[in-house]
Parts: C-alpha cells; sequence; structure tokens
C-alpha cells in the first residue's frame, strides 16, 4: 500500500469496497433463496408470524408502523436503529419450513426503534402501510443494507476528489510526515492517570489527528469524556461518531452524566427514558412549536385526501401550507443544533440530511479499530481535525468477501495511522477491570507488556487461594466418558456446534458456583458471561441454561452471547467454550487472536475456558495460552 497515492490508495479501497459489496450481496440473494425462515428465525434476523399494530406519522412525518413479535421471543435478534427490512408472507400459512410459500412484499422498510418484542418500522409510502395490514401470516426479515455501501462509497468518492481540508488530511493520513500541534504547558487533570492525562493533552494540542489506544480495561471512555469537556471548552460544538449504535449510546450517556447537552441522531439501541430524552425526534416534538407544526401536517394530509375535482385552489393552498411546514421545521432544527454542544450519530449516520451543511472543528471516532475506513470518511467532510479512540488488538471491522479481506479492506484507518503516525498515539497503560494474572497474558501478548494492573484490581478474585485462569480440556474427559467430545457442523450458514462441550461448561460452572455459594452468588450480584465465538453454541447454551434447575435463581446474573455481543462489556466471571475438536487441528476463525484478547480481558476475577488442548494448540497462541494457564497453578 505504501508505494501508492493517497488518491490511488483510496481508489483501491473502493474497488474492493465494491467487491466486499457484491460478495455481501450475492450471499445475501443465496441465504434468502436457500435458508428457510425458520432457520432465521432462530438465528434472530427474523420475525414471524407478526402482530400489528398502529400506523401513524412520527414527528419526523415519517410514516411509521408498529409490529410485535408473538413466538420464539427468547432468541436474541438482531434488529436495530437504521437496519433495512423486508416483509414476507407465508402463502397458505403452511409450516414455514417450506419455503417455497414464502413471496416477499416488493418494497423495504428501516427500523427506527426497537424495545423488547416491539418494532417501529419507517415505510416510504401509506399504500404499503395498508398492504401490510392487509396481508395474512405476516413476518418481517432484516434485508441486504444497500445505503451503507452507498454512503461510503460516495464518501470516498468525495475524499479522492477532496479539495481544502478533506484533502488536506487524506494526504496527510497516508503521509509519514509528522503531525503538526499547538505547543503549550501540559494541563493537570486530578482524577486521571498519567497516561489518561497523556491522552487528553496530545487531543488538545493536535491540529490534525490524535489516537487514544486503549486496551481493555483501562478507561478509554474515561478519557475520550475529558477530552471531549475539554475541547468544548475551546470550540462550541463537536462531532461525536462511532460504528455502531451501541458505541454512540454509550459516550453519550457518558457525556449526559457530565452535564453536557447531546443530541443523538437516530435513536438508542437500549430504549430507557434517559436515553431516548436526547435523541433529535423527542427533542423535536417537544419543541414548542411542534405542536403548530403538528397541525400543519395534519392540514396538508387533509388536504390531499378530500381533493375535489376542479379545485382550482388545490396547488396554492398546498404549496402555501408546505412552505409554512418547512419553516417551522428549519427553525426547530436550527434551535436543536444551537443549544446542543455534542452531536451524536454513527459514522453512517454522519451522512443524515440534519446535518447538511453543518461544520465542526473535530471530530471524536470511538471503536474506530472496528469501522471500515470508508465509513470514517463519511463525517470527515464536515469537520478539521479528527481523534480516534480505540483499540486495533480487539474486534475487527466484519468483511466477508475473503479476497477484499486478504488485499487489505479490513486494514482500519485507526491501524494505518498507528503505523504512519506513531508520534500521534498515546497508550493508556493502567488497567482497572481485571485480576493481574488475566491481564498479564493479555498485556504481554498484543501490547508488549505495557498494560499494567491499578493496585485496586490486582488480587481480585471470588475465592482464597483460587487460580485467575482455568483451563478444562476436553479430552481429559472423552478418554473416561462415552461422549466423544467433538464438534459437529451445522449447514453452512449456521457453523459449528459442540454438544458435549456446551454440557460440560453448564457442569463446569455449576461445580463453581457450589464452590462459592449460592447465597454469596446472590447477596454479592456476582455476575456472569458464557462466551462462545459460535452463534449455534451460543443458542445450545441459551436453551440448555434455561432448562437446568440448579441455574433458575441466577437467571438474571448470567448472559450467553457470542464475542461481539460482549464488546465494552465486564463480567466478574467469563466462561468461554470453544467449540472446535477434531483430528486435523482446524480451528477455523478461532485464528483471528483479536476475538480471543477480546473474550478473555471481559473478566473481573475469573476466566475458565473449555477447549480441546490437542486441536486448539497446534496454533502457537492457543499453545502459550495453555502454557501460560499451566504456570498460574504452580505458583
Amino acid at each position: 500500500m505504501s508505494q501508492l497515492s493517497p488518491i490511488q490508495a483510496l481508489q483501491q479501497q473502493r474497488l474492493l469496497l465494491e467487491l466486499e459489496y457484491q460478495t455481501e450481496k450475492e450471499a445475501f440473494r443465496k441465504q434468502t433463496e436457500e435458508m428457510g425462515i425458520e432457520r432465521k428465525v432462530k438465528r434472530g434476523d427474523a420475525w414471524y408470524p407478526l402482530k400489528m399494530g398502529k400506523s401513524y406519522y412520527n414527528s419526523l412525518n415519517q410514516l411509521a408502523i408498529e409490529v410485535f413479535r408473538t413466538s420464539d421471543q427468547d432468541i436474541e435478534h438482531t434488529f436495530e436503529f437504521g437496519k433495512t427490512v423486508m416483509f414476507f408472507s407465508c402463502q397458505n400459512n403452511q409450516s414455514i419450513q417450506n419455503n417455497q410459500t414464502i413471496k416477499y412484499l416488493p418494497f423495504t422498510g428501516t427500523v427506527s426503534y426497537v424495545d423488547g418484542d416491539r418494532m417501529v418500522c419507517i415505510l416510504p409510502n401509506e399504500g404499503y402501510s395498508v398492504t401490510l395490514q392487509h396481508t395474512e401470516n405476516l413476518g418481517v426479515q432484516l434485508s441486504f443494507d444497500e445505503t451503507s455501501y452507498r454512503l461510503m462509497m460516495d464518501a470516498l468518492d468525495r475524499a479522492i476528489k477532496g479539495r481544502g481540508r478533506l484533502g488536506e488530511l487524506r494526504d496527510l493520513f497516508y503521509a509519514h510526515r509528522p503531525v503538526e500541534t499547538f505547543v503549550f504547558q501540559p494541563m493537570h487533570f486530578p482524577y486521571l492517570n498519567p497516561t489518561q492525562e497523556d491522552a487528553v493533552n496530545m487531543v488538545l494540542r493536535t491540529k490534525d489527528v490524535a489516537i487514544v489506544h486503549g486496551p481493555p480495561g483501562t478507561g478509554k471512555t474515561t478519557t475520550l469524556v475529558e477530552a471531549i469537556r475539554e475541547t468544548l471548552m475551546r470550540e462550541s460544538q463537536v462531532l461525536v461518531c462511532a460504528q455502531s449504535n451501541m458505541a454512540v449510546d454509550w459516550i453519550s450517556e457518558k457525556l449526559v452524566d457530565r452535564g453536557i447537552n447531546v443530541l443523538r441522531i437516530g435513536n438508542p439501541t437500549r430504549v430507557n427514558d434517559k436515553m431516548l430524552s436526547f435523541t433529535y425526534e423527542r427533542r423535536f416534538e417537544a419543541h414548542p412549536d411542534y405542536p403548530h407544526l403538528w397541525a400543519i401536517r395534519k392540514a396538508i394530509r387533509e388536504l390531499r385526501s378530500h381533493r375535489k375535482r376542479g379545485d382550482d385552489k388545490f396547488h396554492q393552498k398546498l404549496e402555501s401550507l408546505k412552505s409554512r411546514a418547512t419553516e417551522l421545521e428549519i427553525r426547530i432544527n436550527n434551535d436543536l443544533f444551537s443549544e446542543a454542544r455534542v452531536i451524536a450519530c454513527t459514522l453512517v449516520g454522519a451522512a443524515n440530511r440534519l446535518l447538511d451543511g453543518q461544520k465542526f472543528g473535530t471530530l471524536f471516532i470511538d471503536e474506530a479499530a472496528q469501522a471500515l475506513e470508508a465509513a470514517c470518511w463519511i463525517p470527515m467532510r464536515r469537520v478539521s481535525r479528527v481523534i480516534l479512540a480505540g483499540d486495533h488488538c480487539q474486534l475487527p471491522p466484519t468483511v466477508k468477501s475473503i479476497a477484499a479481506l486478504k488485499a487489505g479492506l479490513g486494514k482500519t484507518l485507526m491501524e494505518r495511522l498507528v503505523e504512519t503516525h506513531p508520534e500521534a498515539v498515546t497508550l493508556l497503560k493502567i488497567q482497572y477491570r481485571m485480576n493481574d494474572d488475566i491481564m498479564r497474558f493479555s498485556s504481554n501478548y498484543f501490547y508488549d507488556g505495557q498494560v499494567e494492573s491499578a493496585p485496586g484490581v490486582k488480587y481480585r478474585g471470588i475465592l482464597d487461594l483460587d487460580v485467575a485462569m482455568e483451563w478444562v480440556n476436553l479430552s481429559d474427559y472423552s478418554e473416561y466418558s462415552e461422549r466423544s467430545f467433538k464438534e459437529t457442523f451445522i449447514g453452512e450458514s449456521f457453523g459449528r456446534i459442540n454438544k458435549d462441550e456446551a454440557e460440560l461448561t453448564l457442569n463446569t460452572l455449576q461445580q463453581y458456583f457450589e464452590r462459592i455459594g449460592k447465597q454469596r452468588l446472590l447477596d454479592e450480584r456476582i455476575d456472569v458471561g458464557i462466551i462462545s465465538p459460535y452463534r449455534a453454541q451460543v443458542q445450545y447454551l441459551r436453551r440448555l441454561l434455561m432448562k437446568r434447575e440448579f441455574f433458575k435463581p441466577f437467571r438474571r446474573q448470567i448472559s450467553v452471547n457470542t464475542v461481539d455481543g460482549f464488546q465494552g462489556q465486564e463480567r466478574d466471571i467469563i466462561v468461554l467454550s470453544m467449540v472446535r475438536a477434531n483430528d486435523d487441528g482446524q480451528i477455523g476463525f478461532l485464528r483471528d487472536l483479536r476475538r480471543m484478547n477480546v473474550a478473555i480481558t471481559r473478566a473481573r476475577m475469573k476466566v475458565i475456558i473449555l477447549g480441546d488442548v490437542p486441536t486448539l494448540t497446534r496454533h502457537p497462541f492457543y499453545h502459550q495460552l495453555w502454557k501460560y494457564v499451566q504456570s498460574l497453578k504452580s505458583v
């Protein structure tokens, strides 16, 4: 990549993104044709059957329709704000296993809001709402997301042609010349540690770009919130973006807690009053001019529906009402934007027409190591300097096309900048989450041993003389048991499962719980994350857990999810079900070691790994991890 000019490098990115787009589109087409709805429902990518709720115009004058999930309510679904959905009906109410009976309706909608088993979708026009109300045996599933790809490609085109500040940033990001900085005495922040303090000072000094590299548990969000607060002492407004809605919610909530006026473009994933109160939609409704605007919109709809033949004044009346509505919308929008100090949205959300014409001094991108570079260019045209925060040793962005991945599409802007501009990076070095024995392996393997534990957490533990990391080897059990403990493969798109290992996972956790004692588990609310890299295993573990009488009292304290599902979270105990166990030493995408870094470092006090040692330790990383865990026993 380094021999290419900035423009050539971005053109190459665009070609790879096009390849990824085609790959994902094709995979989606095949999946729609081949995978039964029943499987989609089990994966959380579809709801069937649906119960229809009311349809109405929301405060942004979009036609919204409510739908309710009526079955499989224990399955964690993948619908969230901004995702594209398509509706289908099962023709003659046959079993949904027979895919021939499925008819897709000829339009797509967009998720506006999801709360438990209720979802609100935005529809393109009123006719479609009537269609849905009159369609029997209705379901909804995720659709292929054309919009994000279109916006990323537009952003790359804009960066390629970029003049002015956008062009300067593009050239700087691909060059090895040092970033420019202001010179001033470092500021002191009594509640930050020295590396966090350095990071905030670096953010304030930079004219171009700064990177806050935050390994697990090092207080990246705390540092970022402080950097945003200090920046707001110097600028009237900043733009804060992240790849996922969840990450945007998280940083927004922390900023609101510090008394900062945040305007959240888009709807949050966790729907509670605190989160909703700073969304654009809620603020828009709460504006004093809103009732007046609502009355005008209603008048427009009535005028359209009661149009009389030969009414010469119809167009005149309509245009007059529409221009009054537009005037009010602009006024409300200006008020909301002028009051807010932080505008928060996803990277793709930064293309929202509400932001048209808006310019910002500084853009903060959180979880930057999880975003494709193309997505980061979407908000970049609105700003003059960029602050990236994240950890490129944790979860990477998802790339479906192997060819695009190998050619470098998975390399994020943050990774590139860490290489070309090491002078702009601050590594946060003190972690406040884990027992030192859990942290030390991750620190040595991923961060050159630079991350240290804060004294308060160094010896964290649940039981006296407990070992912080354990590895339960499946092979030890298969020797004297009827069970084989081997993985099995379920269908192309569902992946792998290891049922014997799942049983052993819960048995091991039950034994550990018995050692701690029921009362203490409940009194101290000791929480557990059961993680597996494979979705099929996660679903299977959830079902097993529901059936086990022993775990009933602790239901609320145990969550089961994939590694990605635990991103940014932490638990007292983490149990890892690795699934892979075969004679060929095949470990598939367990080779992505960054995922393992995330999984292990979710734990505060205890990690229990269930994995087949002969299968996994052929890979040098797992060999090292196995040896490390063994060394803890002998101390």
